[in-house]
């Protein structure tokens, strides 16, 4: 009997099949079961401290063991069997055995009984304050009125009688004040009633004007500032701010006020120093003019210039009214030079001292009165060989206020209509340019000249 050619086939790949899949429960029983060797450390190196005994103290775990696999047909029923527990990595390597370290050493925990040198901090300096010597009673006093601007003229004095112990200043002045304002400070019923309570003020500074643009009160009217009638309430406002002192023999100096970064105020102030000005003139006091002190090249208001030293230096403070210290030591610099001049010359109650001198004698040895001032100057003149009259100064020309127009790229000509090409040469009798400058020649040596090297010199 004859199988079809396809059946035959089908049944010779069922039997490899077969063959394929019976062979598989073999090689994973032969297969699996293989131990390995277990992998040992070798104690290579016998150092008892370092990377040595680190290595030679690690161990490691054999790998664990599996139970062989088994083939079961598909149509046969599988035993359940317990999933083993999972390994951890501590439990398959045991710790890192720590090796011998620094803090082993017994040495370590010795205690350092060595002493702790330490640098000895420096004591800090302090800035010893400068002793004051107690100010005796002056012997001559200064007092100044008036509004901000005079408080920095009152320091200003201080730092210049500063070692002067015969001289003090006293600082009367009342910021925001002025002569318009009478209700703030009535400043000639003030300083009369200062001037009674210190009888022996010597000298008397005003600077006042920098806050009296405003409206003056007239009864019960409102004059607008810097009119008409303004100036002349204001005037009389001085007069009587000027008589206080007059009556009672007190040289007075009056600063007027310097310019100020605003130019509206700056002028006004401008018109009230003139009329401040014109009205101390007149009551025989001395005015002081600071306003240029405080300018600059132009007449405009300058916050910085120089100081007393010539220095550079920042004068007026950043409100455009005021100063700093540079510049209320120049304020007061101006106001010292007419102090020192009325100090020279004595007050109307001190008169200054007159200055004695020897008579002078005359060629007969006889005294000359010095009362007699025309008699000593003739004598001094017959003492004095005649002098030649001095030669008189030469007119000079008088000089055109502008000279001839010329056009700049204007050929010059001569006279003749010939272009100039170069200045005439002079005659060279001599020979000396041409020897000199076109034959390179050394000009011939004279005798007694530097470049005469006979010997002996002739």
């Amino acid at each position: 009997m004859t199988l079809p050619a396809p059946r035959v086939a089908c049944s010779l790949i069922v039997c490899i099949g077969l063959l394929l899949v019976g062979s598989v429960p073999v090689r994973a029983q032969w297969g699996d079961s293989y131990d390995a060797p277990q992998r040992r450390s070798r104690d290579v190196y016998r150092d008892d401290s370092g990377y040595g005994a680190r290595q030679a103290n690690r161990r490691y775990a054999p790998p664990p063991q599996e139970a062989p696999r088994q083939f079961y047909w598909p149509w046969e029923d599988r035993p359940q069997q317990a999933q083993p527990a999972p390994v951890s990595p501590s439990a398959r390597q045991p710790p890192r055995q720590r090796g011998p370290s620094y803090a082993d050493d017994p040495r370590s925990s010795r205690e350092d009984t060595r002493p702790v040198r330490r640098r000895p901090r420096p004591v800090p300096l302090v800035a010893q304050p400068k002793p004051v010597a107690p100010k005796a009673e002056p012997a001559t006093r200064i007092a100044v009125f008036g509004d901000s601007l005079a408080g920095y003229l009152s320091s200003g004095l201080d730092d210049v009688f500063e070692d002067n112990a015969d001289v003090g200043v006293l600082d009367r002045s009342k910021p925001d004040s002025g002569l318009v304002r009478k209700d703030v400070v009535d400043w000639p019923k003030a300083a009369e009633d200062f001037l009674k309570a210190n009888p022996k003020v010597a000298f008397a500074l005003v600077m006042l004007g920098a806050n009296d643009r405003q409206p003056i009160r007239d009864n019960d009217q409102s004059v607008e500032p810097l009119s008409e009638r303004w100036r002349a309430l204001y005037a009389e406002r001085v007069d009587a701010m000027v008589k206080v002192f007059t009556d009672r023999k007190i040289p007075l100096i009056w600063v007027g006020t310097p310019p100020m970064k605003s130019e509206s105020l700056a002028k006004d102030l401008a018109v009230i120093n003139d009329i401040c000005r014109e009205r101390v003139a007149r009551a025989g006091q001395t005015y002081v003019d600071i306003w240029p002190g405080f300018v600059d090249d132009r007449n405009r208001y300058a916050a910085n210039g120089p100081d007393l030293e010539g220095q550079e230096a920042k004068l007026r403070t950043s409100d455009g009214v005021h100063f700093t210290k540079a510049g209320a030591r120049k304020v007061a610099h101006f106001a010292d030079v007419e102090l020192k001049r009325l100090m020279g010359a004595g007050s109307p109650e001190q008169p200054a001292a007159p200055v004695a001198t020897a008579p002078m004698p005359t060629l007969d040895n006889e005294p000359v009165k010095l009362d007699d001032a025309a008699a000593i100057d003739r004598q001094i003149t017959a003492m004095l060989p005649s002098l030649p009259e001095p030669p008189g100064i030469p007119a000079l020309p008088i000089k055109p206020l502008a000279g001839p127009v010329l056009p700049l790229g204007r050929s010059e000509i001569t006279p003749g209509g010939t272009l100039i090409s170069s200045r005439p040469r002079d005659g060279d009798p001599t020979g000396n340019v041409e020897r000199a400058l076109l034959r390179g020649a050394a000009p011939l040596p004279q005798p007694g000249r530097a470049d005469d090297f006979k010997w002996p010199p002739g």
